[in-house]
């Protein structure tokens, strides 16, 4: 394939994934269920971020999870959650979920994968999910100076794996994460408050750049 073919494959396929968001998001606007449905994930990931992007894995992870809220971090689980959380997707897409009529309601119109979509989806989220870190390798985790990484992380994944990354790369994750903390009404260093456990940055940064993968940034 030459590469101006290559480029109008990658035309096409963000022109679809575009389209496919602008549709959900009109979705939530016309739905008087829109408000809840936004607030679901936080809007700090964009297609452009998701590995293999041009992959059958992350289309399908467009088509489907865009319909109900902001486009999801494979990373944001670690590979033995997210079948559990596929499942779960998939039943309330179908109208089954745990709110009875009322998800059903709120799922009028949206379209589940097929058995085969579902098992491409898994697949894609599992090979990309969080690596956990290991504690017998990363004990500092438990110390006093792993102690903000350790308590940020841990309130919404499992700990990951510092050479998951390199220290270039975990400052913008680290930035993208304080994000989505702060949308999310967690505990956050920027509005300290006396009686919650004080999460500094530069303690999380450090910790990470220590063990952090070597190299260039990918």
């Amino acid at each position: 394939m030459n590469r101006i073919a290559i480029l109008a494959l990658l035309s096409l396929s963000f022109s679809a994934s575009a389209d496919e968001i602008v549709m959900a998001k009109k979705r939530w606007e016309e739905s008087p269920h829109g408000p809840l449905l936004e607030r679901i994930l936080p809007p700090t990931f964009e297609r452009a971020q998701l590995p293999e992007r041009l992959s059958k894995g992350a289309r399908l992870l467009v088509r489907y999870c865009v319909q109900c809220h902001n486009l999801p971090n494979p990373a944001m689980h670690d590979a033995k959650r997210w079948p559990s959380v596929v499942e779960r997707m998939v039943l309330r897409m179908r109208g089954k979920g745990n709110l009875g009529p009322l998800m059903k309601e709120m799922m009028a119109g949206v379209e589940a994968p097929t058995e085969d979509e579902h098992r491409a989806l898994l697949a894609y989220l599992k090979r990309h999910a969080q690596k956990a870190l290991d504690p017998t390798k990363f004990p500092e985790a438990y110390r006093p100076s792993g102690e903000a990484f350790r308590l940020a992380c841990d309130q919404c994944h499992v700990l990951p794996d510092p050479r998951r990354h390199t220290a270039a790369e975990w400052q913008k994750v680290v930035e993208r994460m304080q994000e989505n903390m702060e949308w999310m009404n967690r505990v956050v260093s920027s509005k300290p408050q006396p009686e919650e456990p004080q999460l500094r940055i530069e303690d999380i940064n450090a910790f990470l750049a220590k063990y952090a993968r070597k190299g260039a940034a990918r």
